[in-house]
């Protein structure tokens, strides 16, 4: 009897557990399976943000020469990428006979050589202004560097001053260049009176006239080349110094509110090639309408950037060059900054989903967080998440506060 009850108990214990075994399989088989996520962790370090956009190189400052009259053009010996020197005979030009001119024409001469006068004073009080800019800025750099070296001032202070000084020099070069081209035009002009002026009239004036270059540089255009009759002010060639060169990148008119003159940038010319140094001039005043490759039309204004290195020098880059500028309108030494593709919005709030836990225990928790400024790999985090914590990036529609993630293996970028 007793065996009896003990095998009916013992059977009893067994279908027990028996059904415990089935529930707790049943239990297992529906509960959430961990989604698998990529994660990364919010780590202090450096962060940039930059503008990019495409741009091209041109020089600073080119001359066109032209026929300062009417004539028989001789065939010009000089082409284009060849270097000349201030005062070289580049053309030769054989002027029709002396011929009576009415009143009328010879008034237009006469007023064109008094513009070139006033051209050529003008041009000369802007070298004056721009040396005395230059030596006040010199003596600005040297008291900042006294200042620098004592503590007095930060290192953002001195390199503005030495910015304002290669600026000031800068514009001493243009101020020269635009002198000499104005000292050409007068002579030019008077040249040209002197064929129907007696008093005016050289000895030499009655042969060939030799057209030589006011500046130095390089050949950038020959406009015409063979010999042939040539129209009064019509180009024969451009000259320019292909050492001097700047780029010109058209930005969104939003994004040109980003950028001051002054702050560091690099153009890329293309895979293989070093970045070139470069430092923000002049953003334009005045933006324009440009149709994008999407047919979407954009205001664009165009920023001016001046060549810090030594590249074009080098030859390695000319005018009309096309590079890819990349301006730092922002830059932080260490910043606690997460990947822009861990924020989504809750409402009007910025949040993250945390892993919180290890294992199979991780699940993600939904936070809050204050973020500041962002490019386009990374943003800043202001408040809501401490370093080393791990968020997850690119969250999927399936994630919820609480669910529960397997991080990938390996899943952990910057």
């Amino acid at each position: 009897m007793n065996r009896s009850k003990q095998n009916r108990w013992l059977m009893r214990a067994l279908g027990a557990a028996f059904v415990l075994a089935v529930a707790a399989l049943v239990v297992w088989a529906l509960r959430p399976q961990p989604i698998e996520v990529e994660v990364a962790e919010a780590a202090h370090g450096p962060f940039e943000q930059a503008v990019t956009d495409d741009g091209v190189t041109r020089v600073r400052e080119r001359f066109v020469l032209s026929a300062p009259l009417s004539g028989q053009l001789e065939r010009v010996e000089i082409h284009v990428g060849d270097r000349i020197d201030i005062d070289q005979v580049v053309a030769v030009l054989d002027p029709p006979a002396p011929v009576m001119l009415d009143v009328r024409t010879r008034d237009q001469l006469g007023a064109r050589l008094r513009a070139a006068e006033a051209q050529r004073l003008r041009a000369s009080a802007e070298v004056g202004r721009t040396e005395a800019a230059v030596a006040q800025a010199q003596s600005e750099a040297k008291r900042a560097r006294s200042l620098a070296e004592r503590g007095f001032i930060s290192e953002n202070a001195l390199e503005q001053a030495n910015l304002t000084l290669e600026g000031a020099r800068m514009a001493l070069e243009a101020a020269r260049f635009a002198e000499r081209a104005a000292r050409y035009e007068e002579a030019q002009a008077r040249s040209a009176l002197s064929r129907v002026s007696p008093e005016l009239l050289r000895p030499e004036a009655s042969g060939a006239w030799e057209l030589r270059s006011p500046v130095a540089g390089a050949v950038l255009r020959v406009m015409q080349e063979n010999a042939g009759p040539i129209a009064l002010g019509a180009p024969i060639m451009e000259i320019a110094d292909t050492g001097n060169l700047e780029a010109v990148v058209d930005v969104l008119s939003q994004d040109s509110l980003l950028i001051r003159p002054g702050m560091s940038a690099t153009l890329e010319l293309g895979a293989g090639v070093e970045p070139i140094a470069a430092r923000v001039r002049l953003v334009e005043p005045t933006a324009f309408t440009k149709v994008s490759a999407l047919g979407v039309e954009e205001q664009r204004v165009n920023v001016l950037l001046d060549i810090a290195d030594d590249a074009a020098r080098e030859g390695s880059i000319g005018d009309g060059f096309r590079v890819e500028a990349r301006i730092v309108v922002h830059r932080v030494e260490d910043a606690l900054t997460v990947p822009v593709g861990a924020l989504f919005r809750d409402g009007q709030r910025w949040s993250v989903f945390v892993v919180a836990g290890t294992g199979d225990d991780a699940e993600a928790r939904m936070r809050e967080v204050r973020i500041g400024r962002r490019n386009g790999v990374h943003a800043v985090v202001e408040s809501g998440l401490q370093p080393g914590e791990r968020v997850i990036v690119y969250p999927s529609d399936r994630l919820e506060d609480g669910s529960p993630v397997l991080p990938r293996p390996g899943s952990q970028p910057r």
